[in-house]
């Protein structure tokens, strides 16, 4: 693990109590996640005792108003609400789940706003909260709880209802889990606090466990195929930095509010709105953070000054602002080994994944853990020309950005194109094959149609041919999964930073296949990657092959 020269953890996480949440009581909120589009009636009287209160929408509405309460719509599929939604029916059970809907009772909030009690905790959600079925005779009903561990008891405080879960506060760990929490392990002083991080009080080891249970669910949930279609959910492969990993920030900040703006503080005094950093969690208050672990130390180094220089001059800020700093080589270093952190959205990062130099804008996206980068493209490589297997000669990097995947394989394939339907990524792209002194004839870059986007590949021998598919968090749309299907490569790897989105695709494809003659896809394997330790965020990466 990489040293942390970070403040110790607080005694307030020392003695496993959360500060009071910073703001005022949130009215009845309208839920953010829906197991059923529930009828549309309007809201009865509860019979269900003096403690449960009904959220729904405004009883004055008229026949003018049209606009549904958000309670009422059921989540995007694959969305955060929609993972949530799952992992609430998989601790109340689909029976019990069915028969709150039934009575129509699953927007009924057993508790008061406010409310103070102590629950066990049950499981751990997809994002890494705590889940707790609420004490009988309410237990119908799941509260949502930060920074807590499966087997402890908890006292929390009710802030927000929302379909069959109410999100709470950790007031106070009363009985902690000993055997997972280890307070000692915690290297920010921010942590139970922040919105950044999950697991810092949990080993390295358990955190990869946690991370591969999110990728199995994720199939289990959003595949929609038969179990022996999948196989067995590999470990997690592990980030080489659990601290001092991440190359891109982006703290930020709100503009003075019109008072000081009236009536500026005094030089030197930091008033109480003056604060930059990031979002306590559960809400969208910006905390004042002035270091942050598991940024690089350039990162960090580079973090104060420019605290400091916003501070002297925030009263020439009419708006709230993203600040970004990235991680970068020294341009004018020849050999490539001092690092600069850029802080201008338009300023150019560059960046060395082993031996293959990539430059690209600050603003423009790029895995933002460049410890694992070497061993995630080694793994796709592998994956796409194991040993034995009939070689590939042609390899499609889709969704390529600025080349990661198509510059680090070129030297395995005869001809290699990345598509992009973003001219600027292509730009880059192009750019950083030619740094790397990939041929022109070898690896290009083309910008695709999205609604053929396989059109730029049309001359690649399918049979000879293997895809990487990288695609944003939504995943792919069905135009492209169909072109993938109708052109039918050899092999697929597929890496997402959405496990869901993947599982949902993975499947479609699948089931489409079975309704073509000819080979079919297999998948070989499916495992998570740790772009993000400390985190409960988990990348995946599936590999296709299609069978003979």
């Amino acid at each position: 693990m990489a040293s942390v020269d970070a403040a110790p953890a607080p005694a307030a996480a020392e003695s496993l109590r959360s500060p009071t949440r910073p703001r005022s009581p949130s009215p009845p909120a309208s839920a953010n996640a829906s197991l059923a589009r529930p009828p549309a009636k309007k809201a009865r009287t509860t019979s269900n005792g003096p403690n449960k209160k009904t959220f729904k929408a405004n009883p004055k509405s008229s026949k003018k108003q049209k606009r549904k309460n958000k309670g009422d719509v059921a989540p995007e599929p694959c969305s955060p609400e929609d993972v949530l939604r799952l992992d609430i029916v998989d601790l109340l059970g689909a029976e019990t789940v069915e028969g709150i809907i039934a009575e129509e009772a699953q927007m009924t909030a057993p508790f008061e706003f406010k409310e103070e009690l102590e629950v066990t905790v049950s499981k751990l959600s997809s994002t890494g909260e705590g889940l707790a079925r609420a004490p009988e005779p309410r237990d119908k009903w799941v509260l949502v709880i930060p920074f807590c561990l499966p087997g402890e008891k908890v006292k929390v405080r009710v802030y927000r209802h929302a379909r069959l879960h109410s999100r709470a506060d950790l007031l106070e760990v009363l009985e902690p889990n000993t055997e997972l929490r280890d307070m000692s392990r915690v290297g920010c002083k921010y942590f139970a606090q922040c919105a950044g991080c999950q697991y810092q009080e949990l080993s390295y080891e358990k955190q990869l466990e946690l991370k591969r249970n999110v990728v199995v669910k994720a199939y289990t949930h959003y595949a929609n195929v038969p179990a022996d279609w999948l196989p067995e959910i590999g470990t997690t492969l592990p980030s080489p930095e659990q601290y001092g990993y991440r190359t891109k920030i982006t703290p930020h900040f709100n503009a003075p509010p019109k008072a000081a703006q009236r009536d500026p503080p005094p030089t030197g005094e930091k008033p109480e709105w003056m604060r930059i950093g990031f979002n306590r969690a559960g809400t969208q208050n910006v905390m004042d953070i002035e270091d942050c672990p598991i940024a690089t130390p350039i990162i960090r180094e580079t973090y104060g000054p420019m605290r400091e220089e916003i501070h002297n001059n925030i009263m020439k800020y009419k708006k709230g602002v993203s600040l970004i700093l990235r991680d970068s080589i020294d341009h004018t270093d020849s050999s490539d080994t001092k690092h600069v952190a850029v802080t201008s959205h338009k300023g150019d990062v560059r960046e060395k994944v082993g031996d293959k130099v990539f430059e690209y804008p600050a603003h423009s996206f790029f895995q933002n853990n460049n410890s694992v980068l070497t061993p995630l493209t080694t793994y796709v490589r592998d994956a796409l020309l194991p040993a034995g297997a009939a070689p590939l000669t042609h390899l499609v990097d889709t969704y390529c950005g600025a080349g990661l995947f198509a510059i680090t394989l070129a030297a395995h394939f005869a001809t290699v194109a990345g598509i992009e339907l973003s001219p600027d990524s292509i730009r880059s792209a192009t750019r950083n094959a030619a740094l790397n002194g990939l041929p022109a004839d070898q690896c290009t870059f083309r910008a695709g149609d999205a609604a053929d986007i396989f059109s730029a590949v049309k001359d690649f021998p399918a049979a000879q041919t293997a895809v990487v598919i990288d695609p944003p968090r939504k995943g792919c749309d069905e135009p492209f999964l169909r072109q993938l299907v109708d052109f039918r490569p050899a092999a697929v790897v597929y890496v997402s930073c959405n496990v869901h989105t993947q599982a949902r695709d993975v499947g479609w494809v699948l089931r489409e296949m079975e309704k073509l003659e000819g080979p079919k896809y297999t998948v070989e394997s499916v495992r998570g990657f740790d772009l993000f330790p400390q985190t409960a965020h988990v990348e995946s990466v599936a590999v296709l092959r299609l069978s003979s």
